[in-house]
């Protein structure tokens, strides 16, 4: 009986939970598996929270729980940043992004997900409604507009890059009565940013970053900087204004008036430009903490929460692998190129390279490799798909090497590894250097002649154990927080909602135009007075010389 009465109150205690949980919309439509992977951690962490989610993803799962459905956006074509991000690519030596070649990117993550018939019945559904939208931005301002329905939303994570803020976006939000809401669905929503702070997300929410020691998006430079790199700082980050006032900032307006104004008038609201819409943000939740990049200097709305992804507990491994690690007595050393650039697309001859430096050492090596791999040295061995948290979390793990993706590098200073880190596009440069310049990495560049390099990189990491002694240190400095970020990801998004957009986080310098900001109004009125009081001077000189003049005749 008294068994009976615990579960009885058990499920009441769960149908509560439930019942007050928020209907949160997420939008994630980058076809990228690391991309999904953040994607699931903040799935799970708000379904474990109690609530309710609706979720935009280009790989439906079959099987869902009862509190998750899905929305097919796998018909997105998506191909331009495969075809992009591949190794012939990197090893000829072109860049694999740059802002020169981001018109079919932008295409990509704006169009093509506006024009995909699902989000298409999604938008024109009137009758549906949510309490939270979160959102991935990849150069995707026009996410901002996304967020319909009624006026009892929540939240919309979104990830973006403008530049300066709208001079009526405040009057306009006061006069609507949404300050930082949504503007179709009237919520709160909060802007998600995938990789380290930067000018570009942070200038959201606040103003622009110094590029005197804060990094821009694509930049490797690690402060503090010589004379050279502070000025490519300053002109990467006018360059990419340059980008988005000119053309970025035109296509998300069409892409807005095109496909999603429509459904605007379709629920009777007014329209309303999309400038004075996305800067409504409540709050940045970014996926970065200071154990892995800078200590830059952050507004209030920037919250912190990488690390969110990992499990708290980590999974067992496969009995094969843990037969693996158990009886690796000298040390695994663990080689993954991530998940877009896989290892079997290298050049048969650097696979062979790489083998015979593998080979050569006492270690046991663990390749994540997607296809058979023939003439395996004795110590070296393959697996097609790796559980690489609890790879690195076994103790016989001695060494990563990685492409120093922003989850692979988190997940090693999680778990105190040290890394080799072989950085292919992206942010996975910025990744290394910055793991380097903590002193808990080593780089080697991906190339043809990379055998010997990457050998010496391994001898130094085996001679010097101050790599190891630094991972474990961040890894301390990474644990010690009050609580795991998902828990603090929920957090955050549930404080939004309740203070009705957390006002109280705005940065007054969202509301300060640009020429008071610089004090260029002061900088006018002191040139006008020092004019004045030079004609003055000039008229009062000038007339003491008459009289003087005078007297003398």
């Amino acid at each position: 009986m008294m068994k009976k009465t615990a579960y009885i109150l058990l499920v009441l205690t769960t149908l509560s939970h439930i019942c007050d949980g928020y209907k949160i919309l997420t939008v994630f439509p980058m076809a990228m598996p690391s991309h999904q992977i953040l994607a699931k951690g903040v799935v799970k962490a708000l379904l474990e929270a109690g609530h309710e989610v609706t979720q935009l993803t280009p790989f439906p799962d079959k099987n869902l729980p009862p509190n998750l459905s899905q929305v097919d956006l796998s018909a997105v074509d998506m191909s331009f940043a495969t075809q992009r991000l591949n190794v012939t690519t990197v090893l000829n030596g072109q860049d694999a992004a740059n802002l020169f070649e981001f018109k079919p990117f932008i295409e990509m993550t704006n169009r093509n997900v506006f024009q995909d018939s699902n989000l298409q019945k999604l938008m024109g559904d009137t009758t549906q409604t949510f309490d939270v939208v979160i959102a991935e931005w990849m150069f995707s301002d026009t996410y901002t507009a996304l967020i319909t329905g009624t006026e009892n939303c929540l939240l919309a994570v979104l990830y973006g890059m403008p530049f300066f803020t709208s001079s009526s976006a405040r009057d306009i939000a006061s006069s609507l009565h949404f300050c930082r809401l949504g503007y179709l669905f009237n919520c709160p929503f909060i802007w998600f940013s995938t990789v380290e702070p930067h000018s570009i997300i942070v200038s959201m929410i606040d103003e622009n970053t110094n590029p005197a020691y804060v990094p821009s998006l694509m930049s490797s430079n690690v402060p503090p900087y010589d004379f050279i790199n502070r000025v490519k700082e300053l002109f990467m980050q006018i360059m990419t204004w340059g980008f988005q006032t000119i053309y970025f900032s035109r296509h998300y307006n069409e892409v807005y008036a095109e496909l999603i104004v429509p459904h605007i008038i379709k629920r009777g609201k007014p329209v309303i430009p999309l400038d004075d819409i996305k800067y409504n943000a409540s709050l940045v939740l970014g996926n970065s903490h200071v154990s892995l990049g800078l200590p830059t200097r952050l507004p209030q709305a920037y919250m912190p929460i990488g690390g969110y992804h990992i499990d708290p507990e980590v999974p067992p491994l496969p009995k094969d692998l843990q037969n693996l690690l158990d009886n690796a007595n000298n040390g695994l050393i663990y080689f993954s190129m991530g998940s877009i650039l896989k290892s079997k697309d290298l050049p048969d001859v650097l696979k062979k390279d790489l083998l015979e430096t593998l080979g050569s050492l006492k270690h046991t090596v663990l390749w994540k490799f997607e296809e058979v791999l023939p003439n395996l040295p004795p110590n070296v061995h393959i697996v097609h798909w790796a559980p690489q948290q609890s790879i690195l979390a076994h103790p016989n793990c001695i060494l990563f090497i990685t492409h120093g993706g922003l989850l692979s590098t988190t997940e090693a200073v999680h778990f105190g590894k040290p890394i080799i880190g072989i950085p292919v596009f992206g942010d996975q440069f910025n990744n290394v250097d910055r793991a380097v310049k903590k002193g808990f990495a080593m780089r080697v560049d991906l190339a043809y002649n990379m055998k010997d390099k990457l050998k010496a990189a391994i001898n130094e990491f085996l001679r010097d154990k101050r790599y190891t002694e630094k991972a474990k240190e961040l890894s301390f400095i990474y644990h010690d927080r009050p609580v795991h970020p998902s828990k603090e990801l929920v957090h955050w998004v549930e404080h939004v909602v309740k203070t009705g957009g957390a006002p109280h986080l705005r940065s007054p310098a969202l509301d300060v135009p640009v020429y008071q900001k610089l004090y260029l109004d002061l900088f006018a009125l002191v040139l006008i007075v020092l004019y004045v009081l030079k004609k003055i001077a000039v008229k009062i000189f000038s007339s003491k010389k008459v009289v003087k003049k005078q007297k003398k005749n």
